[in-house]
């Protein structure tokens, strides 16, 4: 039985949108065809980033467009705060780009996403991809 974790109907937040990386990774990925429905940064609700509704919140998000599916571009320090709030907010999917997240902050995010029957990525993966349907990440689309 193959388990799928994306689909080209994965709803993708893009928690850290606003940053250069975020910017920059999501016009990729919407290039590619990726659906994203929504952008997270603290303290940026209610701007857009390419026409995408920036909340301050995963929760917010969620609730406002159904997005289950999550992508990171934050710095190691905050990422371990943005995968719980991924997973608090009950997004199936949290693909973690971030790189140098502590261990120990992996292993309790791990135990999290377990317990809640949800999944996680990374950290410091190039992330999925279906090809000619979803691009979730970093890598080349051509």
């Amino acid at each position: 039985m193959d388990k799928m974790y994306i689909s080209e109907n994965s709803k993708v937040v893009v928690q850290g949108i606003t940053g250069n990386q975020g910017m920059f990774h999501t016009r990729l990925m919407l290039d590619y065809g990726t659906n994203i429905v929504a952008g997270v940064t603290p303290k940026k609700g209610g701007q857009t980033v390419y026409q995408i509704p920036v909340f301050n919140t995963v929760e917010e998000a969620a609730k406002d467009t159904g997005c289950d599916t999550s992508i990171i571009f934050v710095p190691a320090r905050f990422a371990f705060n943005a995968v719980k709030e991924s997973l608090l907010a009950g997004i199936k999917m949290t693909c973690i780009i971030t790189e140098n997240v502590p261990v120990f902050d992996m292993i309790q995010l791990t135990e999290m996403a377990y317990e809640r029957n949800l999944h996680i990525i990374g950290p410091n993966c190039p992330g999925m991809m279906i090809p000619d349907k979803i691009k979730l990440g970093i890598m080349p689309g051509d």
